[in-house]
């Protein structure tokens, strides 16, 4: 077959140039079209009870999530001026398309009794300018003392202030989002400057923004810095600008191609598919290695370029081709995780690196074909003494020494084993980001000096319309308010008790004692001055906790980025409260929010992580039974790869990096890449059992030698093309990096050391008459095409087909 397809490929030259430039101009043309994903990253399937609840709160309450805070210290924060400029500050934002609401103590709303008309009316505190220093003085007292708003605005411990503006949900998922943040960003600064102050921002709708623009920045810099590494590796390697520049060709052309097919799927850009195209420029490179180094080895052999170019194609085309498979399943199981996040990083990593197999296949050997031949320069890497001695060193350890290889390799079991048992598993909304990160520093500022930001909501439904204004109901929901005060990661709830605590001591002219749970009758009485009341402004403190049927309320809390392990616990502690207070048999009550489906999404990620790594091992040996047809073989196969997972593992647990989305993927993509330094070296292994009539110390040492150039080659690119991954802003990115480039050398040097002593040390017991007589051939280095059926229209090559002729 594969000479076959070496004959489509040699003799359709210009078409196949043709189809591929057409394709890239088309890819091209698509790729300017995909966009930056403004979502929170959704872990969990449609039909998880969590996200059920969350999309159920959403519709009947709107989006909880939206909300942008800004805080700043200053011990002389009610000076006239200054007040003034921060009343403005307020009202300027208000008036940016997308901000639905301002909030903070110079923007509060005071509930008065209006005795004539028998209704309340919603006014605000402070006006628009402070005529002066005493003034502000009086109306800032009233404000503060306002038990509504205690705890929540003001921190005078600290002299920290507030402000909360409410951005529209419309807004708060699209790209218009961006400007809208950046113009708030240019408002607030002005404030800051002028005053020397600082301010601090968070809030989900800041956090996305931002990280989708440090994405954004970096997927720029790592496709540069990717493309730099592995050209300067590669001239390092063959000392030929023409190698360099057909090899980042052919990788530029499968980023070009994985951004089209994102455009195509209508996929957004995500902190994951970010990766991809410097990945496909790091996993790509080796492709165009093997294919180079066998190419310069043939010629070598017998100086005829057609000929060389024939066999590269027929020879390791094979080989090629299933080492791209498994690594495209490695990431193709991500797509069995149900998260969508995840599924679509698999399915475009996977399809397009087969992309990149297939323009390898075709582009390096019809563009050889163009030019000329190798002279001495171009192959003398192919006689590095410092490879050779390597590779000589490698020998002399599987020949001699593999004892010592046994014992090494158990001790590193047992080393991994330990270390796998200190692994512990967690993650934060924010963990991705270095602690000395502005955004990381200025979530926990809020967190210090005021409450959490992260949204934590309650729904109580008490199955009966109407049953939320229940005086009953309303006592639980405060029980439960006030029980869940002892635990400081949660901040006092805004619920209807605390609406109706304030329109209680409003009907008592605002004397604070009053500020508490009405009688029954006086409840009746208090709902009949708020149906009247007088809203001025964008107030709307009860209609947005209850349902139209007032069968259902919120409670909504703000909870610190405590880790989904302490989550887990807290929603227990929760529910616990919950189960004491609220009999089932009248009320339903949830617990949700975007703290609930981040740390359930996180544990659920997590779970399916280890069935997709699960079930890479599975295909990967499926696909080389398939190959090998030996199930002994494909034993002895997998244990070189495993060893290096455990050592990753193993260096996890001792240096106290967690399990959680973005180390979970290190595996999956580390054995799937590993995995085809295995696959080369047995395909050659294979290869020279036929000619060396089966004698298996000589085709372990003859395979060591030719695999053993282009796997050390290939490592070194991946192992500093994954390390590039150190410089990002995102711990899992650094991460996945580090350890991604850990585990493919580990697995070199398994490949190189382990997979040999074992193939000797076994000896007959593998190398059996199904391994020798596989199910899928592989090209017999004896045969070659007919050269002369060839028909390349160019004098050259023409020319080498005949000199080729008259040889034979």
């Amino acid at each position: 077959m594969w000479n076959k397809i070496a004959g489509i490929i040699l003799r359709n030259r210009i078409l196949l140039l043709v189809i591929i430039g057409l394709m890239t101009v088309f890819m091209g043309y698509k790729a300017q079209f995909v966009e930056m994903s403004y979502k929170h990253a959704e872990l969990l399937p449609s039909d998880d009870i969590a996200s059920i609840d969350y999309e159920n709160f959403h519709k009947t309450f709107g989006q909880e999530g939206n909300v942008m805070f800004f805080g700043v210290q200053d011990s002389d924060f009610y000076e006239l001026n200054k007040f003034n400029d921060w009343i403005t500050l307020g009202n300027d934002l208000k008036k940016l398309d997308g901000i639905d609401a301002v909030v903070s103590i110079a923007h509060t709303y005071n509930i008065t009794k209006n005795k004539e008309k028998k209704r309340f009316e919603f006014n605000s505190i402070f006006p628009d300018k402070l005529d002066s220093q005493k003034q502000l003085d009086s109306i800032a007292a009233i404000a503060e003392s306002l038990p509504f708003y205690k705890g929540s605005l003001v921190n005078h411990d600290t002299d920290t202030y507030l402000m909360a503006i409410t951005v529209n949900g419309k807004i708060i998922n699209s790209k218009a989002r961006e400007p809208m943040v950046k113009k708030v960003h240019e408002i607030s600064e002005a404030f800051v400057k002028k005053y020397n102050l600082k301010m601090h921002y968070s809030g989900l709708p800041y956090i996305r923004v931002e990280v989708a623009q440090m994405i954004k920045k970096e997927m720029k810099m790592f496709i540069l810095l990717s493309l730099f590494i592995t050209a300067v590796i590669l001239f390092m390697f063959f000392r030929s600008f023409k190698v360099v520049f057909f090899c980042m060709l052919v990788v530029g052309l499968s980023v070009i191609w994985a951004v089209g097919s994102m455009a195509i799927f209508q996929y957004k850009i995500t902190l994951l598919t970010a990766m991809l195209p410097p990945l496909l420029i790091v996993i790509g490179i080796p492709n165009s290695v093997f294919l180079i180094n066998k190419y310069h080895g043939e010629y070598i052999l017998h100086r005829n370029k057609i000929k060389a170019l024939q066999r590269v194609v027929s020879k390791i085309g094979n080989a090629t081709f299933l080492t791209n498979l498994t690594t495209a399943s490695g990431f193709a199981t991500f797509i069995i995780t149900s998260s969508q996040i995840l599924k679509e990083f698999g399915v475009v990593a996977a399809l397009n690196i087969m992309v990149v197999f297939f323009l390898s296949l075709v582009l390096i050997p019809i563009t050889f074909s163009f030019i000329n031949p190798p002279d001495n320069k171009a192959t003398r890497h192919l006689d590095s003494k410092f490879t050779n001695k390597f590779i000589k060193t490698l020998e002399k350890i599987v020949l001699n020494h593999r004892k010592a290889v046994y014992i090494i390799t158990i001790t590193l079991i047992i080393f991994g084993a330990f270390g796998i048992s200190k692994i512990k598993s967690t993650g934060y909304m924010v963990d991705d980001l270095p602690h000395h990160n502005v955004i990381y520093q200025d979530l926990k500022f809020f967190e210090s000096n005021l409450d959490g930001i992260m949204p934590l909501e309650i729904i109580v439904e008490t199955k009966k319309k109407g049953g939320v204004l229940k005086l009953s109901t309303l006592k639980r929901i405060e029980k439960l308010n006030d029980s869940l005060k002892q635990y400081p990661d949660i901040s006092a709830s805004l619920s209807l008790v605390e609406g109706a605590k304030f329109a209680h001591q409003a009907y008592y002219n605002g004397k604070e004692k009053y500020y508490k749970m009405p009688s029954s009758n006086v409840k009746n009485i208090l709902l009949s001055y708020l149906s009247k009341a007088e809203v001025k402004g964008d107030v709307s403190i009860f209609d947005s906790f209850m349902d139209s049927t007032q069968t259902k309320t919120r409670m909504s809390f703000r909870i610190k980025d405590i880790g989904t392990t302490r989550m887990e616990k807290m929603e227990q502690i929760i529910l616990g409260h919950v189960n004491k207070i609220f009999s089932k048999d009248k009320y339903k009550v949830t617990v949700t929010g975007s703290s609930i489906v981040f740390f359930k999404g996180t544990q659920y990620l997590i779970k399916n992580l280890f069935l997709s790594l699960a079930l890479a091992v599975f295909l990967i040996a499926t696909f080389m039974a398939w190959m090998f047809s030996s199930k002994r073989m494909v034993l002895v196969a997998l244990i070189p790869n495993l060893i290096p997972l455990i050592i990753t593992a193993a260096l996890m647990g001792y240096f106290g990096i967690p399990i959680k989305a973005s180390t979970i993927l290190v595996f999956s993509i580390a054995f799937g890449i590993s995995v085809d330094d295995t696959i080369h070296y047995l395909a050659k292994y294979r290869q020279e059992l036929k000619l060396t009539y089966w004698s298996i110390r000589t085709s372990v040492v003859l395979a060591l030698r030719e695999t053993g150039q282009s796997m050390m080659y290939t490592s070194i690119i991946l192992f500093f093309g994954f390390g590039i991954f150190a410089l990002s802003d995102f711990g899992g990115t650094v991460s996945l990096g580090v350890l991604v480039s850990v585990t493919l050398l580990s697995a070199m040097l398994s490949n190189l050391v382990l997979l040999p002593s074992l193939l000797l040390t076994l000896e007959r017991l593998i190398t059996n008459q199904s391994f020798k007589e596989p199910l899928l051939q592989i090209y017999n280095e004896e045969e070659d095409i007919d050269l002369d059926a060839l028909k390349i229209a160019t004098s050259e090559i023409k020319d080498e087909v005949k000199k080729d002729t008259d040889v034979k």
